[in-house]
């Protein structure tokens, strides 16, 4: 599916495009804003990130906090990925979840 994403092939509603990295916002969202970073290239799971995609995938999973805050009004995120337990898409993402207490 993400792979698809990537390619253009289906529809998403996409909130950052870098060379190497693609965001979009979750069909199925926990809180308006959620967004899920994935890698361009097929990547099962972390531990299969290549080395040189770690902190640009880091980096971007933060910049996205930030505008979770800044853009969204945000008082903070919740950012988490699964590998293989519980992973409902074997293609490596992040979720990135704006938060607000209480919410």
């Amino acid at each position: 599916m993400f792979c698809a994403i990537v390619a253009g092939d289906v529809p998403a509603d996409v909130v950052l495009d870098e060379p190497d990295l693609l965001a979009f916002l979750d069909r199925r969202p926990l809180f308006k804003g959620h967004t899920l970073l994935v890698p361009r290239d097929h990547v099962p799971t972390l531990l299969e990130l290549p080395p040189a995609l770690r902190d640009p995938f880091l980096g971007a999973g933060q910049r996205l906090a930030a505008a979770m805050v800044d853009e969204l009004g945000a008082q903070g995120s919740f950012v988490a990925m699964n590998n293989v337990v519980s992973q409902s898409v074997p293609h490596l993402h992040l979720h990135v979840v704006p938060r607000t207490k209480g919410d």
